[in-house]
């Protein structure tokens, strides 16, 4: 079958190289955003010709631009954000971490038992001429693989609301030299966010598979088999995460705007209302710590599919470690792809008006896909044997090098078109979003219809790319193939990342703007900047859409061969009882998500009109609001409400496996993932399209944007209507979905080895 041109030895160079390059290259970039200072003065004799122009003199015009107090207003600003969202994080991660401890056990407990606890090895599963390590030893390793994706997931999105809520008051001042330096602070923010979380998941995965495979020796599939709970502890704290920030945001969102826009009548960042705060934390805490943790958990999870496939396969038999870590220099590939992107748009072209930002945020998806294209193709030339084969059902087929490259290249290019696609559908400079817009003239029963349809629209292209992927992978590899598409489509997770953390990074400076009292002119490059921005946060929850449906296929793939199922027959009425209850899992979950927020944003509601009617001259102005009381509405109702969808996620695969057995528990992953990623596709869209249907009117940019406003016009307050119904959907239940598909399969597959032994006790009894 040939053997690989690159060498074990480069192979084990090349990886953490790879990993270091991303994290000193985040560093750089946060260095750079760090000379933005908190200071009016203006420091004449460091003046240059800087192209990023951190010393440039502000525009002349902006009257009282240069007052002290403005400056010093947005670091107080800045400040409140950050030290909300660091203690809303603190005190989320509190339960998470009790639920982390107590799930760890779970783990032990549960894979220990499957040989009752035996010290023996044992002959393997998939080599029986070989002996494996006991079942103990997946046990104890499974449990630490999974603290260690979790710490890594929360560190991920932890480290990524930092720097967001670090950068979004310096955004605003460099909004002051024009719309240009804003943009690359705000990118640069981004791409912190973006190359530590792919480095740091690339490293830790690296790092413990080696440490793990001093205990293990050639017991290949033993090792692979307890990294999978890698992947597990990285969703399971991604779910928390998105939904606990998803809810936190959506509840001070929801009940800013419909007190203060739609009832009050004043701008949506206005310092007089008493949720601005807890609205500004939310994005931070919901879009960037939440997508931080999703994204790191797809990665994980694709990672872990892709090598527990390969360790039963020629690469594991043969104990070919380079064509082992394909996927892995598929990945560290991917992060020095990403750099070059950036550097196009940070150092190569400049931003010089409005209408170059969303076509420069929209290259660098280009750009990484056309330079990974041709970095799949070096590397699967070099680290895979010409041929060999991959694991398909109890048969091993053969492939060849070429072929496997197609998978990550259809993956790919799927990610850059359900990109695209999601961009037609909810960015304002197209036709779907503007007829939205346009049907608020009858009111918000029209604008809702009009947006609903939309997003149903919105799913077909995207499963067809989906859907094509899947085809050609699977013909191709198998289950390995799809697991590498998935891989594919996050192969440019740092670019994918750094765009999508600008999003909310733009929406806080705006809000800093208008809170810090700057004038019009500021306020209106950073709501360009937001818009831009929200247009790449749908474009991101695509991705993670996207990228979940092949994750989750090849994760169920890899239980049903880990639980030794040769074929899943629906016709079974085990399996079909499964399917038809895990495609209805998706509802059950969203009506838990869209319930909690609307819970919260009804607490929400109260408390701001109660402080507009009884804190005399808060109108005027004369008087502060109690922003704190709002901060502590959203925190509570979040940690309070993340626990019951959580719950239904994490123990739907451990009560069906145990008690209805593997080919049930196949028929559930099934359905939920069939269901799960259209909800997810039209929700995501939905909210999106109503999001920026409200800012196209807002805008008025154009003559049909102005026949629809101003601010306060009928058809305004029917678009900010339809933003707020949209919000928990694009928010919330939406990108929570994509984790609810992938953390049930992950799950399983970590479990499949007790569900297989001791599963199906009610079909045992009877």
């Amino acid at each position: 079958m040939g053997s690989a041109l690159l060498s074990d030895l480069a192979t084990e160079i090349i990886i953490p190289v790879c990993a270091l390059i991303g994290i000193v290259f985040s560093l750089v970039q946060w260095f750079i955003v760090s000379r933005v200072k908190f200071s009016p003065e203006r420091d004449c004799s460091a003046l240059n010709n800087n192209k990023n122009g951190y010393n440039d003199y502000l525009i002349e015009e902006e009257e009282g631009i240069n007052d002290h107090n403005v400056v010093v207003k947005c670091a107080e600003i800045q400040n409140a954000i950050s030290e909300g969202a660091t203690s809303f994080l603190f005190t989320e991660y509190k339960y998470v971490g009790a639920f982390m401890v107590a799930f760890a056990i779970l783990i032990f407990l549960f894979l220990g038992s499957v040989d009752n606890f035996s010290t023996r090895s044992h002959p393997c599963t998939y080599n029986k001429t070989r002996m494996c390590k006991p079942a103990l030893a997946t046990a104890f390793f499974s449990t630490v693989s999974f603290l260690l994706g979790a710490i890594t997931s929360v560190l991920s999105g932890f480290l990524g609301m930092k720097i967001a809520t670090y950068a979004n008051a310096r955004t605003t001042l460099e909004a002051r030299k024009g719309v240009g330096k804003a943009f690359i602070t705000a990118f640069r923010s981004g791409a912190v966010m973006g190359f530590l979380l792919a480095a740091n998941g690339l490293l830790v995965l690296y790092i413990a598979i080696n440490l793990i495979k001093l205990y293990y020796g050639d017991d290949w599939e033993g090792l692979f088999e307890s990294i999978t709970g890698y992947g597990l502890g990285g969703s399971s704290m991604a779910l928390f995460g998105r939904v606990g920030g998803g809810i936190y945001t959506k509840a001070a969102d929801v009940g800013a705007d419909l007190v203060g826009k739609v009832e009050r009548n004043i701008p949506e960042d206005d310092p007089r209302n008493p949720a601005v705060i807890a609205d500004n934390v939310g994005d931070n805490v919901g879009d960037i710590a939440g997508m931080g943790s999703d994204l790191f958990g797809s990665f994980a999870e694709s990672s872990c599919a892709a090598l527990v496939i390969a360790s039963i396969s020629s690469f594991g038999i043969d104990l070919d470690f380079t064509a082992m870590c394909y996927p892995l220099l598929i990945s560290s590939v991917g992060i020095l792809v990403c750099v070059i992107t950036t550097l196009f748009a940070t150092d190569f072209f400049e931003i010089k008006s409005v209408k170059e930002i969303e076509p420069a945020l929209k290259k660098q998806l280009i750009i990484s896909t056309v330079l990974m294209t041709v970095g799949v193709a070096i590397v699967s030339w070099i680290a895979l044997p010409p041929s060999f084969t991959i694991y398909n059902f109890g048969d091993q087929k053969v492939v060849k090098n070429w072929q496997l490259f197609l998978c990550v290249g259809v993956g790919l290019w799927a990610g850059l078109i359900i990109g695209f696609v999601t961009e037609y559908f909810t960015s304002n400079a197209y036709s779907p979003v503007q007829d939205v817009a346009d049907s608020c003239r009858t009111g918000a029963a029209t604008n809702v219809i009009f947006g609903l349809a939309l997003g149903y629209k919105s799913v077909i292209i995207p499963i067809f790319a989906i859907a094509i992927s899947i085809f050609v992978s699977f013909s191709f590899a198998g289950m390995y193939g799809i697991a590498m598409a998935a891989l594919g489509m996050l192969s440019t997770i740092a670019t994918g990342l750094a765009i999508d953390a600008y999003g909310p990074i733009s929406d806080n400076a705006g809000g800093i703007a208008e809170m810090a009292g700057m004038s019009h002119r500021i306020r209106e490059r950073t709501d360009a900047l937001d818009a831009a921005g929200n247009t790449t946060a749908a474009i991101g929850k695509g991705f993670a859409i996207g990228s979940a449906a092949l994750v989750s296929l090849a994760l169920f793939g890899a239980f049903v061969s880990r639980a030794g199922i040769s074929t899943v027959d629906v016709l079974d009425p085990k399996v079909f009882v499964g399917l038809i209850v895990g495609a209805m899992l998706p509802y059950w979950f969203s009506a838990m998500t869209m319930k909690s927020v609307g819970s919260a944003a009804l607490k929400m509601v109260e408390e701001v009109r109660r402080q507009f009617n009884t804190i005399p001259g808060l109108m005027e102005g004369h008087a502060k609001p109690d922003y704190a009381t709002c901060v502590k509405i959203s925190t509570d109702a979040s940690i309070k409400e993340m626990i019951p969808p959580g719950a239904l996620v994490m123990l739907t695969p451990l009560i069906v496996g145990t008690l209805f057995g593997v080919e049930t528990l196949s028929g559930v992953l099934a359905g939920s993932l069939v269901s799960g990623v259209q909800i997810a596709i039209s929700a995501s869209n939905t909210g999106g399209a109503w999001d920026n249907a409200k800012k196209y009117i807002e805008a008025g940019a154009s003559e049909h944007a102005r026949t629809l406003g101003p601010k306060g016009s009928e058809p305004h307050k029917a678009a900010v209507i339809g933003d707020t119904i949209g919000d928990p959907l694009k928010d919330t239940s939406g990108p929570s979905l994509n984790i609810l598909i992938k953390l049930m399969a992950v799950e399983s597959l970590v479990f499949a080895p007790f569900f297989a032994t001791h599963g199906g006790l009610l079909f045992k009894i009877f």
